[in-house]
């Protein structure tokens, strides 16, 4: 039986498994996928991070990148495989966590592959579970091609004609900045009403000021952090407004719903559509975990990532604590605040 599982080997679950190594404990971090930093190389081709290098740093490593470079998806990935064999984490891939239950003193975690025992773990799965489309979009024709912006990797996997990209969030304008870059046609559906902050200030990164202003510090449980967390997070590093300029591209507003061939929009009823990219975000799923306590929006009720199932803990969630928890360089900190946590009950 291992001291710890950590499920999921992205970086929460890496800056975990740093901080597991110093206490010393049998542990195993396990993912889904087939390759070390698979969550990022599945992504589209042309993603980059906000954050530039300097940011970046997990716990024990800096990022491999001069400053003020905005890290592709493919040097993150190589930066988790290197990470791995530094502090030579455990690894196994290829291994899906099913369910998760406590039996007396440890868990079972249940997999394909045949269960796993722990006294303790670490969901490390992250925000992004269910790739969610509006219901109507069954309803649509099965000409025209429908994809998630999960799975979206560049416009080759396009239909010839006119798309419409729907969602009005980060992945939403850089992939329309992206399929609009030619002569398509292309629809845009979302609010046009957002703000946009630019990667750079007076010769300052983004993320240089938010340090300073310490934006990425307000805790969630701050008056000030209430309101973050609950408002819409602006567009970094995109000209929304250039883009939505182009003469190919057009705004038509929210979608509304859709019958066959006819896709209906606040603005106009389109007829004309071959390709839709729905960037249309997440739902979470932890209905896998037996018995644990879930909020109003479908995330585990816990304090700092410490859970109500004594033994059971999470990390890489939306603000876990800050604005910071989900980011690369951000997550060290509530990796050593379980660190800290864990070693005090090891003590008393």
């Amino acid at each position: 039986m291992l001291d710890f599982i950590v499920v999921g080997g992205a970086q929460a679950g890496l800056a975990m498994a740093y901080y597991l190594n110093k206490l010393n404990v049998d542990y195993l971090v396990v993912d889904k996928e087939s390759e070390i930093g698979a969550s990022w190389l599945n992504r589209w081709d042309s993603l980059t991070l906000f954050t530039p290098s300097e940011f970046n740093n997990m716990p024990g490593m800096e990022f491999p990148a001069e400053k003020g470079h905005y890290p592709s998806k493919t040097e993150v990935a190589d930066y988790f495989r290197n990470y791995v064999d530094k502090f030579k984490i455990p690894f196994r891939l290829n291994t899906l966590i099913e369910n998760i239950s406590h039996e007396g003193d440890h868990f079972v975690l249940k997999s394909p592959q045949g269960d796993l025992l722990s006294r303790n773990v670490v969901i490390a799965t992250g925000p992004f579970h269910i790739p969610y489309t509006p219901p109507f979009s069954k309803k649509i024709d099965e000409n025209i091609f429908q994809i998630h912006s999960n799975y979206y990797k560049n416009p080759s996997q396009l239909q010839e004609g006119k798309a419409m990209v729907v969602g009005a969030g980060d992945s939403g304008f850089q992939i329309l900045d992206e399929v609009s870059q030619d002569d398509r046609q292309v629809y845009f559906s979302g609010t046009t009403d957002v703000k946009v902050l630019p990667q750079e200030i007076l010769g300052k990164t983004l993320w240089w000021w938010f340090t300073k202003i310490g934006f990425l510090s307000f805790s969630r449980d701050t008056w000030l952090g209430r309101r973050l967390s609950r408002s819409r997070q602006p567009v970094i590093g995109t000209d929304v407004k250039g883009i939505l300029k182009r003469k190919n591209v057009e705004a038509v507003g929210k979608t509304k719903n859709a019958e066959g061939d006819l896709i209906f929009t606040e603005k106009k009823k389109i007829d004309d559509l071959k390709n839709i990219i729905w960037a249309t975000g997440y739902r979470p799923n932890f209905n896998w975990i037996e018995g644990l306590e879930l909020s109003k929006d479908g995330y585990p009720n816990h304090y700092r990532g410490v859970s109500n199932i004594e033994g059971l803990y999470f990390i890489g969630l939306p603000w876990l604590h800050t604005r910071g928890s989900a980011t690369l360089g951000g997550i060290k900190k509530d990796a050593r605040y379980l660190y800290n946590y864990i070693s005090e009950l090891d003590n008393n």
